[in-house]
């Protein structure tokens, strides 16, 4: 067997893409933590989660100064994301995630561990891809937690085209939903799934998330992780 096929649990050196899996045998889960910033678990949905500073998404940051945008109603500008201790722990992470070389390896380490409560995992439910090479790290993260589903959804297009002419497919337990850019507006037809906000379920083209019915929780729902369901809609709030 292979260095690549052993788990990460057995602390070997492997590789995904570039990225390095480095040996761990002395981390804990307080250790990889540090290495990442913390890891995010939203209340409502089944897994855990990683995120970065709305204020810092490329396409959101001017998507929320458009009236009637999907982003014009940012729930990541409101509320505890925007409490002091919040915003520098958001940016802790983007920076970790730009500059500490064992990013990749702790958050494998750390999805891989959890994986034991969840086989789920969300990136950005604050915060979006920042550019190509961000993209590559969090995709070999992906390879070295084949258990894990992962959800990724972004209005990154351009990245996201960039990515998929370079490399072809996505891993198959990585589903990259490209959000539509406008409120009622139609999914993007270049990416296989996609997410749209719709002003009611009407509008809808795809599958209409339920959460809006339940609370506002997932509960047994995982259409946003099922490559089945090509295109999730959102209630806006």
């Amino acid at each position: 067997m292979s260095c690549k096929e052993i788990p990460i649990q057995q602390h070997c050196l492997a590789t995904a893409g570039k990225y390095k899996l480095k040996k761990v045998s002395t981390w804990n889960v307080k250790t990889a933590l540090a290495e990442v910033g913390g890891l995010g678990k939203p209340s409502k949905m089944p897994s855990f989660s990683y995120n970065t500073p709305t204020e810092e998404c490329n396409v959101g940051s001017k998507l929320r100064l458009v009236k009637g945008s999907v982003c014009s109603m940012c729930y990541a500008l409101k509320g505890r994301y925007m409490f002091p201790n919040v915003q520098n722990a958001l940016y802790k992470r983007l920076d970790l995630m730009k500059n500490n070389p064992n990013w990749v390896s702790a958050m494998a380490w750390l999805i891989n561990w959890y994986s034991k409560k969840t086989s789920y995992f969300r990136w950005h439910d604050s915060g979006d891809i920042q550019d190509m090479e961000h993209l590559q790290k969090m995709v070999a993260v992906v390879k070295l937690t084949p258990s894990v589903k992962h959800w990724l959804p972004t209005r990154e297009a351009k990245i996201v085209k960039e990515y998929t002419k370079e490399y072809g497919d996505f891993p198959s337990n990585l589903i990259v939903r490209v959000s539509a850019t406008m409120i009622d507006g139609k999914p993007h037809k270049f990416h296989s799934h996609t997410s749209t906000v719709v002003s009611e379920s009407k509008k809808a083209v795809g599958w209409v998330c339920p959460s809006n019915q339940q609370d506002n929780e997932c509960k047994d729902c995982r259409a946003c992780w099922d490559k089945d369901v090509k295109d999730v809609a959102y209630i806006a709030h």
